[in-house]
């Protein structure tokens, strides 16, 4: 599907999102803060976002790009108006003074310490704005020995186990998830506890500090599947039990296929769609247990069975026996894929800068304030003149 769009103003917009209304001024940087003020942005939010004039976000400087665009920097800033500000100036650090106060939520994403030496830490800034959202979104945390290490993305995998976990035991070699977990997962966190604190402040009229680390955001969300070892005070495991190192993915005679079984009545699906009745008589796979117990053997053996024919043939059988199972797909073949094109995840907008783009849609819809791409990601200063001229500032704040 195609949904092609012209800079607009939310004014214009005749089905504003959720959090229409409410003005977002972003500090943040590379992937975790700004994809959670892309969120917000896709929901209605005004998010301005405040740039340096040596270049902006880090991301407009990633490889990958057309008409002076990184596709980085396209799919994480979307949807939002961009400032060029000399905070070390005193003309650009009052343009930032107006716009706080006229804002509902403050993010930033500097090292611990920085803000604050910029002028804008949370007192100067709840001065400004008494019941502002100010949000600090930090990779270590803001104390302890790591506070004030530079971080990435394989830092958070290393030091929160992530990277333990995937390697799939305590004495195997560790190793990176293939994609920004940490980044990506504490963008999302980011932006649940910013509507969060919106809607507190609705309640009780007050504003709060609210902090995240990326190590924070990736221990949480291990712990609800892969911390149970530890889970236990005094009875802590010395080692995580070695997972199965072979993975849900199979091979049939000419692709790749996914098929997973939980409970007694996939089990017997599975022995059915494989012509396999005697796996039923097999005491290593009697019970959900058991065949836990036994995962590499039984894996082994339906990885053989599933050699025996094409991808098409088994998901049909597999499909019509009741087996969880699905295609594995290229980035290529998934957007294209009938259930991702049924469910209209992938959307084309017009870019004024980078042309066609291929883009998700927010993945959250609302029945009565529905999401939209109402502009591309934004030049850099690409509304400094229209932004200064609704606070009232002159037009020399850039240097």
């Amino acid at each position: 599907m195609r949904n092609t769009f012209r800079p607009i103003n939310e004014r214009e917009t005749a089905m504003p999102g959720p959090l229409h209304g409410y003005r977002v001024v972003d500090l943040t940087s590379m992937v975790s803060g700004p994809s959670a003020t892309m969120l917000l942005a896709d929901q209605g939010a005004d998010v301005i976002k405040v740039e340096n004039p040596q270049g902006g976000d880090h991301t407009r400087a990633a490889a990958n790009q057309r008409g002076g665009f990184s596709a980085s920097f396209l799919n994480n800033n979307r949807n939002k108006r961009s400032v060029v500000l000399d905070l070390k100036a005193p003309a650009g650090a009052e343009a930032l003074r107006r716009l706080i106060a006229g804002a509902d939520v403050f993010v930033q994403n500097f090292r611990s310490g920085v803000i604050e030496r910029m002028g804008f830490g949370e007192a100067e800034v709840r001065a400004l704005a008494p019941d502002i959202v100010y949000v600090s979104i930090s990779g270590f945390g803001e104390q302890g020995l790591f506070a004030q290490k530079p971080v990435y993305d394989p830092l958070i995998q290393a030091l929160s186990g992530l990277a333990s976990i995937q390697g799939g035991s305590d004495h195997e070699r560790p190793r990176l998830v293939r994609t920004i977990v940490p980044d990506k997962l504490t963008g999302v966190v980011a932006a649940q506890a910013i509507t969060a604190a919106l809607l507190a402040r609705e309640r009780t009229g007050q504003g709060q500090h609210v902090r995240l680390s990326m190590l924070d955001a990736v221990v949480a969300f291990l712990w609800g599947s892969d911390m149970g070892s530890q889970t236990f005070v005094g009875d802590e495991l010395p080692q995580q039990e070695a997972a199965s190192f072979i993975d849900l993915i199979y091979e049939t005679a000419d692709d790749h296929i996914s098929a997973a079984v939980q409970t007694d009545r996939e089990w017997v699906a599975l022995t059915r769609a494989l012509d396999r009745p005697d796996w039923l008589e097999d005491p290593r796979f009697a019970t959900p247990a058991l065949r836990h117990k036994h995962i590499n053997e039984r894996l082994a053996m339906t990885q053989e069975v599933l050699r025996t024919r094409s991808a098409a043939e088994w998901l049909e059988r597999l499909t019509a026996a009741g087996v969880p199972c699905a295609p594995v797909l290229t980035r290529s073949r998934m957007i294209r894929h009938p259930q991702v094109v049924a469910n209209g995840i992938v959307v084309e907008t017009e870019h004024p800068g980078a042309g066609l783009l291929r883009q998700a849609r927010p993945a959250a819809r609302f029945s009565a304030t529905p999401t939209s791409v109402r502009r591309g990601a934004p030049a850099l200063g690409e509304h400094t003149d229209e932004i200064l001229a609704e606070i009232g500032c002159k037009q020399d704040v850039e240097a």
